[in-house]
C-alpha cells in the first residue's frame, strides 16, 4: 500500500512538471523551431541523468546483472524511439490545430491505454473506466472552446496520444523485466535526443543566439520536465497499474490551465474549472477506489 500511494505521489509530481513546463515551453518556442527545441531539452534531460546512473549503480552494483543492464538498454532506446515519435506528432498538430483542441486529443490517452492494455491481456476494472470517461469529460470542459471538426492536425495530435499510450505500456513491460529506472531514463533522452537533432538539422535552421535567448525555458523543461518527471514516470509506474497512472498524468492538462491561469494571467471560465473539478474527482476516486479494496482485502484476512 505504501508503495502504492509513493509511486502515485511520484506520477503526481511528474504530472505537475509537465504542467507548469508547458508554460516554460510556449514562451521558448518564441525563440526556437521545435525540433530544435526539443532535441536541446531532450539532451539536457539525458545529460542531468549521467551523473544520477553513476551513483545508483554504486549503491546497486551487487544486485544489478548484465542481464538487468541490457533490459535497460533495450528499453531505453524503444522508450526513447516512441518519446520521439509521440513529441514529434504532438508539435506537428499543435502547429495545425488549437492548443485547446491538442490537449483534449492528447489527454485521450486516459482512454487509449486500457484498451492496448486488453490487447496485451492486461484488464482495467469498470471503475477504472468510469474514471476514464469521467475525465474525458473533465478535459472537454477544460480545452474545447469552439465548435470539435477534426482537421489534419487534430489527427496528428491523435497518433501522439496513441504513442503516448504506448510510451506508458512499454515502460510497464520493461519494469517487469526488472530494468534499472534511472538508467532507462537517460538512454531514452539520448535516443529521442540524437534523432531530435538529426532532424533539426534537416527540417530546421538551428542558431546558437536563439537557443541561448531560450535558455531559461530550455533549461527547465530539460532538467525538471525531461530529468526530474519523465524519470518519476518510470519509477512511480512500477508501483502503479498502468490505467491509473494514465488518469494520475493526465492531470497535467489541469495544472497546464492552472499555470496559465495563475502565471501568465490566462483567462479561464467557470465551464474550464468546472472541467479541472471533473479531472480531480476522476483521479482522486480511482485512488480512493485502490484503498477502499485494499482495506477490505486486509479486514478479510484479519476476520479469517
Amino acid at each position: 500500500m505504501l508503495k502504492k500511494l509513493r509511486g502515485s505521489l511520484m506520477l503526481l509530481t511528474a504530472a505537475f512538471i509537465w504542467g507548469t513546463a508547458f508554460v516554460a515551453q510556449s514562451k521558448g518556442m518564441d525563440y526556437v523551431a521545435p525540433f530544435t527545441y526539443n532535441a536541446v531539452r531532450t539532451l539536457i534531460g539525458g545529460v542531468v541523468l549521467i551523473p544520477m546512473v553513476f551513483l545508483f549503480g554504486q549503491k546497486s552494483r551487487r544486485k544489478v546483472s548484465e542481464n538487468n543492464n541490457k533490459i535497460s538498454f533495450i528499453g531505453g532506446i524503444i522508450c526513447g524511439l516512441v518519446l520521439f515519435a509521440a513529441s514529434s506528432f504532438q508539435q506537428l498538430g499543435i502547429s495545425l490545430t488549437s492548443a485547446g483542441k491538442a490537449g483534449f486529443i492528447t489527454a485521450l490517452y486516459v482512454v487509449i491505454v486500457p484498451v492496448i492494455s486488453i490487447i496485451f491481456g492486461q484488464k482495467s476494472n469498470l471503475k477504472m473506466w468510469i474514471c476514464a470517461f469521467t475525465a474525458i469529460i473533465g478535459f472537454y470542459l477544460l480545452c474545447i472552446k469552439e465548435g470539435f471538426r477534426l482537421s489534419k492536425g487534430d489527427l496528428y495530435v491523435l497518433i501522439c496520444a496513441v504513442f503516448y499510450s504506448v510510451h506508458i505500456i512499454v515502460i510497464d513491460h520493461f519494469n517487469s523485466k526488472g530494468a534499472e529506472p534511472v538508467k532507462m531514463s537517460c538512454v531514452q533522452f539520448f535516443t529521442a535526443g540524437s534523432i531530435m537533432m538529426i532532424c533539426m538539422f534537416i527540417f530546421e535552421s538551428p542558431a546558437l543566439s536563439a537557443v541561448w535567448a531560450a535558455k531559461y525555458t530550455i533549461l527547465y523543461a530539460g532538467v525538471m520536465s525531461c530529468g526530474v518527471a519523465y524519470t518519476l514516470q518510470i519509477i512511480g509506474q512500477k508501483y502503479t497499474e498502468s490505467t491509473a497512472a494514465a488518469l494520475i498524468m493526465s492531470l497535467e492538462s489541469v495544472f497546464a490551465a492552472l499555470a496559465g491561469w495563475i502565471i501568465l494571467s490566462e483567462h479561464m471560465s467557470m465551464k474550464e474549472f468546472a472541467g479541472c473539478i471533473l479531472v480531480f474527482a476522476a483521479v482522486v476516486f480511482s485512488q480512493l477506489d485502490i484503498s477502499f479494496k485494499n482495506r477490505i482485502h486486509i479486514k478479510e484476512k484479519g476476520d479469517t
